[in-house]
């Protein structure tokens, strides 16, 4: 592994166990600025907008299982089950992948079928 490979990792790594574990100051030090953050529900272009709403999605998330890590010198892919407490989404799996400039994270792409969030997203909304 070289030493950008190894840095991706650290970062990335950081990142996604801060995230989940609610530690928004730590997660937000491996993001660059600028940020982009793209998913099937959200963009958002900055960190502070992108963790904004963690603490509201952690309050339904029961746990996290890695299933695989793969890392390059500027980017990096993982795949992990998101178990909810919502049994109309269960478990999610998704696939987030990061590109880094500078050994911090510039951009985020989450993939994961949203079909389910849908429902659930209506019925949260404010009328």
């Amino acid at each position: 592994m070289t030493t950008a490979t190894t840095t991706t990792r650290a970062t990335v790594r950081a990142y996604h166990q801060a995230r989940f574990r609610s530690d928004i100051p730590a997660a937000t030090r491996n993001l660059a600025e600028p940020f982009h953050f793209q998913s099937p529900l959200l963009t958002s272009h900055s960190p502070h907008d992108h963790l904004s709403g963690l603490e509201a999605f952690l309050g339904i998330v029961t746990g996290v299982d890695l299933i695989s890590e793969l890392y390059g010198e500027s980017e990096a892919t993982l795949i992990y089950d998101v178990h909810t407490s919502i049994p109309t989404i269960g478990t999610q799996r998704t696939a987030e992948h990061f590109h880094l400039t500078s050994g911090r994270i510039d951009t985020i792409r989450l993939i994961f079928d949203a079909t389910p969030w849908h429902a659930v997203m209506q019925a949260a909304a404010p009328y």
